[in-house]
């Protein structure tokens, strides 16, 4: 696969008014705003009141730019060391921050995993994360599976709650009437018995944002408690 990681770098001439931190910070917000859909070199251009040929100096194809792209927002995750932390601890603290990043940029899972992650930022990311699961005890190729089991459950669970975030804006309400009015809702198939007792609980006065976060927690914390085990009886069993 081609990618702009693999290319010898252009050195940018000297009346170029436009460098590609520019470019890529413009991409980021059109993204944020516009989604996948909404970027174009246009738009960009547009946006950057600049002409579409500063822009192909630093970039040859809309791919390119979200390479560009992806490699800096893996700038914000976060992956603390072991030794500071723990590697239950910082791999929890590296899922918060693989989450709250996705949620920055909700159109961030379309792509990840289709384009190669191949940029400085990406490749940081990756080799302190592999010394966190290295850690926990896990090796060869499990560090990899075990990581991988991580983050796809992170970013899955995050690609969730965008889509109930989509869905309450798009219908207009805000958080809390839209969290009132599944909970009435519940509340009633519960009375009409059409819901098994104990099921579908969403208490009156729910704030979303706390039930997600909730449920994140819940989630990961069964996830590394699986892998902790996993480790533990691989070394029972040495």
């Amino acid at each position: 696969m081609d990618s702009i990681w693999t290319r010898e770098k252009k050195s940018e001439p000297a009346r170029e008014a436009l460098s590609r931190e520019q470019i890529v910070r413009g991409a980021t917000a059109l993204l944020d705003s516009e989604g996948l859909a909404g970027l174009s070199m246009r738009k960009l251009a547009a946006r950057l009141d600049s002409g579409a040929t500063s822009l192909y100096w630093h970039v040859q194809t809309k791919d390119d730019l979200i390479d560009l792209v992806i490699d800096e927002i893996y700038g914000e995750i976060d992956v603390p060391g072991p030794e500071l932390a723990g590697w239950r601890r910082g791999v929890t603290l590296f899922a918060h921050s693989l989450r709250a990043t996705v949620l920055r940029h909700v159109w961030l899972p379309e792509v990840i995993y289709s384009r190669p992650r191949l940029g400085p930022n990406a490749m940081s990311v990756g080799s302190r994360a592999i010394v966190l699961f290295t850690a926990a005890g896990f090796i060869d190729r499990e560090v990899d599976y075990a990581m991988g089991s991580v983050m796809s459950y992170v970013i899955g669970s995050a690609s969730s709650e965008v889509s109930v975030r989509t869905t309450i804006r798009e219908t207009g309400k805000s958080m809390e009437d839209w969290a009132r009015e599944i909970a009435e809702l519940t509340q009633n198939s519960a009375a009409n018995d059409t819901v098994p007792e104990g099921r579908m609980q969403w208490p009156s006065g729910t704030d979303v944002d706390t039930m997600q976060a909730e449920a994140f927690e819940f989630g990961l914390d069964s996830i590394l408690d699986g892998l902790q085990a996993r480790v533990k009886a691989a070394d029972q069993a040495g």
